[in-house]
């Protein structure tokens, strides 16, 4: 079973129009709204690949019923923390050519009672959690240190935790030993406090953020593939995508992908890159299916190209 954690959920609209226009009024061609934030779409791409998923989150306001809703439709079991703050909402505007414009609010901020609140619903629910994903970015009145004693209770309750976030919230859960970290090319080269050219340069990247306690990193490098760096060794995975449409979500369709594989070894690296690749040529934030994945497409190699330039170098 995979229980996420999201701190800061949302409820998400995506329009999707002929060109962004500044200044112009707009005519969507299509809309959706979907439950976001990075741990509940983890849960509801596990749950559209037919595994157990429970997604703990804070919701507040019209928006959070509207989120506890819209993920009830989808079949996922929610343990919702009550909060007096409102669930935010996002905008995101999507264009042919694969272009996403996104507009992301704050969102609530949360008191000590209610971070308490949130760190023992996850004690309550983890009992028999073989993965406990704790994705996105923290809320107001949360410290950088929360997701560092998440860690510890997890391990003290026998899961496994894979963490996705970036900056000091990250560098802070570290030193606690995250069975694994899923940061992006641009979230690698912050942690590590430098540019990343090459994909031996996030190699390098990865290793020193093994070094600092996580067991394995499984990097995402965008348009270039996925890396893992773990014990097993170094492994490079990319796949062949025709049409982009959205990669609202395709980050947390990937690590979903990773976790129900096992979460360790090429096999579950191939299954994050199809899940990924599957996840951008869907619209919004719709995660894919077993009928949506394409394993034959995905490639996976121990023989690393350490000197190809990243398509978008990361600052």
């Amino acid at each position: 079973m995979i229980l996420t954690v999201t701190p800061n959920p949302s409820l998400d609209r995506t329009y999707e129009v002929p060109l962004l226009t500044r200044g112009e009024v707009l005519r969507a061609t299509s809309d959706r709204m979907d439950p976001g934030g990075k741990g509940v779409n983890v849960s509801r791409a596990a749950s559209a690949a037919g595994h157990r998923t429970l997604a703990v989150l804070p919701l507040g306001g019209a928006p959070g019923a509207l989120v506890a809703e819209l993920l009830a439709a989808e079949g996922i079991d929610v343990a919702p923390v009550r909060v007096s703050g409102q669930t935010r909402s996002n905008i995101s505007v999507a264009e042919p050519d694969g272009t996403l414009t996104k507009v992301n609010a704050t969102g609530p901020e949360l008191s000590a009672a209610e971070s308490e609140a949130l760190l023992a619903a996850v004690r309550v629910h983890s009992t028999d959690a073989d993965w406990i994903a704790c994705c996105g970015s923290l809320p107001r009145g949360l410290s950088p240190q929360w997701y560092a004693d998440l860690v510890v209770r997890a391990h003290a309750a026998g899961a496994r935790i894979a963490l996705d976030t970036s900056g000091p919230s990250l560098l802070a859960a570290l030193r606690e030993r995250p069975d694994v970290v899923k940061p992006n090319a641009e979230e690698l080269a912050e942690a590590v406090g430098r540019p990343l050219k090459t994909v031996g340069d996030a190699v390098a990247a990865a290793e020193e953020l093994r070094a600092l306690g996580a067991g394995a990193v499984l990097a995402s490098l965008g348009a270039d593939g996925q890396l893992l760096v773990a014990e097993t060794g170094v492994h490079f995975a990319s796949a062949k995508v025709d049409v982009v449409r959205s990669n609202v979500g395709a980050g947390d369709a990937s690590l979903a992908g990773f976790l129900a594989a096992g979460g360790e070894g090429p096999e579950a690296l191939a299954a994050a890159v199809a899940h990924g690749a599957a996840a951008v040529q869907l619209p919004g934030s719709v995660m894919p299916t077993p009928s949506d994945l394409d394993p034959a497409a995905v490639t996976v190699t121990d023989d690393v190209p350490l000197d190809r330039v990243l398509t978008e170098p990361a600052a």
